[in-house]
């Protein structure tokens, strides 16, 4: 399931798998992770993902990027919309269901956070926070008010398909059960 144009480039040490779409002249280097097996993910034309980035597709939030994008060294992307022309740097996180307006830029460590949407051509600072819709950039000094917003914004149900205040355990459970291995890719114990 995985469309690879010819004039990209994934690196031998990269990951590529399930619903993955890299468009032309775009490059995936050395330890990135791309990862179409929960949904899809789809890359444009000229996009750079650097290395040690995680790109991760959902059912329900497809991940997508636009043409001419920069995904910096151990950026975060789960299940968003990253429109052209973006440069998201080192260690950015964007959450399912967020949106990246084009022309936007994400500076080192800053984050998306989930159902935000940042409109075209802003600037998040070096470790901020952008959350709501329209997103407010927050600095991480600023939990209180930051939290006003992202509260509403659901992490645990949308990320985690469950109710705020689910214990850790029941969490961890679910998860490990998403994560379980396919028949087919288990691997045989009797060899």
């Amino acid at each position: 399931m995985t469309r690879i144009d010819p004039s990209a480039w994934v690196a031998p040490s990269a990951v590529v798998t399930g619903d993955v779409t890299i468009g032309a002249g775009s490059r995936v280097l050395h330890g990135a992770v791309l990862n179409g097996d929960g949904g899809p993910v789809t890359l444009g034309a000229d996009v750079l993902v650097m290395e040690n980035a995680v790109l991760r597709g959902r059912a329900d939030h497809p991940l997508t990027v636009g043409d001419a994008v920069l995904v910096g060294p151990h950026a975060h992307l789960n299940g968003a919309t990253v429109e052209d022309e973006v440069f998201l740097a080192t260690g950015v996180s964007v959450f399912a269901g967020a949106r990246v307006g084009s022309g936007s830029e994400l500076r080192i460590n800053s984050v998306l956070h989930v159902r935000s949407v940042l409109p075209p051509g802003t600037v998040v600072p070096i470790g901020w926070i952008a959350a709501g819709d329209p997103a407010e950039l927050f600095s991480p000094d600023r939990h209180d008010d930051l939290w006003a917003v992202q509260e509403p914004l659901d992490f645990p149900g949308t990320m985690y398909g469950v109710p705020r205040g689910t214990p850790m355990r029941e969490v961890m459970r679910l998860q490990s059960e998403r994560y379980a291995p396919d028949a087919e890719s288990t691997p045989d114990d009797s060899a």
